[in-house]
């Protein structure tokens, strides 16, 4: 099976007209201030969290990639806006950069990690393409090490430039383990060269996500700490510019709380702690940020931020307007912007570098993974405890306890999902990995947090917004029930924001009394048969979207976090089938919940 590889439904163009088309909006350089004897400007192009995205393809959907803001996603598109780029702005110091996550999150990338692991004969096919784009560096993300460090190796000696982690160290010398930084030289034309150091810092993260690839064998200790050691290092060296390339968010957070003493989104506080940086690509936190200042602490110098989105939907470009005197070239101005690659082709050569890799995935996701023992819908999911949204539970619920260390391994495990799409079903024997993928079609990461009966209870109260209020027994047709209108559902409160909860060693039961009002209307709340108690500790299976704060649901952003692999939750589905064979529900399957009106049933057509 192969897949249309052209843009079919937007104008596709390269060179100037591509820029232009994107939304680029040329600066002019300024005039030189006083005691200036020579000017230029250094434009930093950067991507970011490309998440093994080469084309714009939707691999689950086998289609080209669509969404509302009619983004275009791959490589190939943003490698013609740097192409187009670099050729217009000529003989002007130009320096390309990646942000790190780049070999996890399509089928692609995981096929060439796990289905013919890459190696001597076997290329990624982001190597492939990104040596194709002509990188001078990237940082490591945290996705970067899923696959462990054997993998990472591999991939790192196929790049035809530096992966940096200035911050990823060895336990026992707390030197990096990758290279810290690279320093480029620039002529420029009718002045002094241009020394330029970049410095690649990653997120601490990963010591709680990857724990079981690097544990005891790289440590990730804070980005303003080690910027601190490394930025007087490049300056030490000559480096007239320092441009740092971040996976980290712009936004100062953590989704693990305080269980590491360093912020997982940490970009701005590198900017405005550290004396000596000029500009920062940013990662991590999937934002179109095409420009920020922040001004550090101690010099008063504005440091210029830029992220470009994700997956190749946009390019950064950063301006560093540079004038030389007293024999260095400083930086007396800065600007920023993305360029959307969605009116662009993408780049004949790492299109064609890459195409038989992206056929052989395009099959491999058409193929079956395992069988079901019934048909499984998810048509009537929003109503009634249905055995294929039970079956994303109970994957999710035994991945948490599986990873639960310590004390926390002996605590009961429940599980949210919700409805994400009710046209998704299994038919009776042969499943595809599409069929899988159709159940979740949502790129969420799975988490565990460790939460109380009261506040579980108040969850599914929460939860249970999503109902309109009637009487009777009906019947009553899912229209007349579902997607409550409120303030901040003006059209509807949609099917994803209704979780339903469950438990995976001894059933999670209740009843949502939707006569009742909106916080009044979950009734029997029990486990394994008994009352849940206020008191009483659960590990709960949620998804980032929701333990990011993602719906407003009470309490799952604040718990504490007990279990966070990073695992994609759909790849976790379908590795789930191809383990097992066989999705038969009568494993799995329970009546956990039901929909009543005043504590008697209902009927819905």
């Amino acid at each position: 099976m192969t897949s249309q590889l052209t843009p079919a439904r937007r104008t596709v163009l390269t060179g100037a007209a591509a820029l232009t088309a994107a939304g680029f909006v040329a600066q002019p350089i300024p005039a030189l201030a006083h005691g200036g004897r020579h000017r230029t400007r250094l434009t930093v192009l950067g991507t970011t969290d490309l998440h093994g995205n080469v084309f714009n393809w939707d691999y689950f959907k086998n289609l080209e990639f669509d969404n509302a803001a009619r983004d275009d996603i791959g490589i190939a598109k943003a490698a013609t806006l740097i192409k187009a780029a670099r050729a217009k702005l000529g003989r002007q110091p130009v320096l390309t950069l990646d942000a790190g996550d780049t070999i996890q999150g399509t089928p692609l990338a995981y096929y060439y990690a796990r289905i013919e692991p890459i190696g001597r004969r076997t290329i990624h096919p982001m190597a492939h393409a990104m040596n194709l784009v002509g990188y001078d560096a990237a940082a490591l993300g945290n996705h970067e090490f899923n696959y462990g460090l054997d993998t990472l190796r591999t991939f790192e000696s196929q790049l035809n430039f530096p992966l940096l982690g200035a911050n990823a160290v060895d336990p026992a010398t707390g030197r990096p383990v990758f290279p810290p930084y690279v320093i480029k030289r620039y002529k420029v034309h009718g002045g002094p060269d241009l020394t330029v150091g970049v410095l690649g810092l990653t997120n601490p993260g990963i010591a709680i996500w990857d724990k079981a690839n690097v544990e005891g064998r790289v440590e990730f200790p804070g980005l303003v700490e080690q910027a601190r050691r490394f930025v007087p290092e490049l300056k030490r060296r000559g480096c007239d510019v320092v441009v740092i390339s971040a996976h980290s968010g712009a936004d100062t957070s953590s989704s693990y709380g305080d269980a590491l003493p360093w912020p997982e989104n940490a970009a701005s506080l590198v900017a405005e702690q550290v004396p000596g940086v000029d500009a920062i690509l940013v990662g991590h936190a999937h934002r179109d940020i095409p420009q920020r200042f922040v001004t550090n602490s101690r010099t008063k110098q504005d440091v210029l931020l830029c992220e470009p989105a994700y997956w190749g939907m946009r390019v950064a470009v950063m301006d560093l307007d540079l004038q030389h005197h007293h024999g260095r070239w400083k930086v007396v101005g800065s600007h920023g912007q993305t360029l959307n690659s969605n009116t662009v082709s993408g780049d004949p050569a790492v299109l064609a570098a890459v195409r038989r890799q992206h056929e052989t995935v395009v099959d491999y996701v058409n193929s079956p993974v395992g069988t079901s023992a019934a048909a499984l819908s998810a048509a009537r999911a929003v109503v009634e405890d249905v055995p294929i949204i039970d079956f994303v539970q109970f994957v999710q619920a035994d991945a948490v306890k599986a990873g639960l260390t310590g004390a926390d391994a002996a605590l009961p495990v429940l599980s949210i999902a919700a409805p994400f799409n009710r046209a998704a079903s299994f038919p009776a024997g042969q499943v595809t990995v599409r069929d899988v993928a159709g159940l979740y079609i949502y790129d969420n990461t799975l988490l565990g947090v460790k939460v109380t009966g009261a506040q579980v209870k108040d969850y599914l109260e929460f939860s249970a917004r999503y109902f309109q209020q009637v009487s009777g027994s009906g019947p009553f047709m899912m229209a007349q029930v579902t997607n409550q209108v409120t303030e901040t559902a003006p059209n509807g409160t949609p099917d994803y924001n209704f979780d339903t909860v469950a438990g995976l060693d001894a059933p999670l039961t209740y009843d949502i009394d939707i006569a009742q009002p909106v916080g009044s209307r979950i009734l029997n709340l029990s486990y394994d048969g008994q009352p849940v108690a206020p008191g009483q500790e659960f590990a709960m299976a949620v998804n980032n979207y929701r333990q990011s704060g993602g719906g407003g649901f009470p309490h799952v952003s604040t718990a504490p976090v007990v279990y966070n692999r990073q695992n994609e939750i759909r790849q976790l589905l379908i590795d789930w089938v191809t383990a097992n064979g066989t999705i038969d529900p009568a494993e799995f399957a329970s009546v956990d919940w039901r929909l009543v009106s005043g504590g008697q049933p209902i009927t819905i057509t």
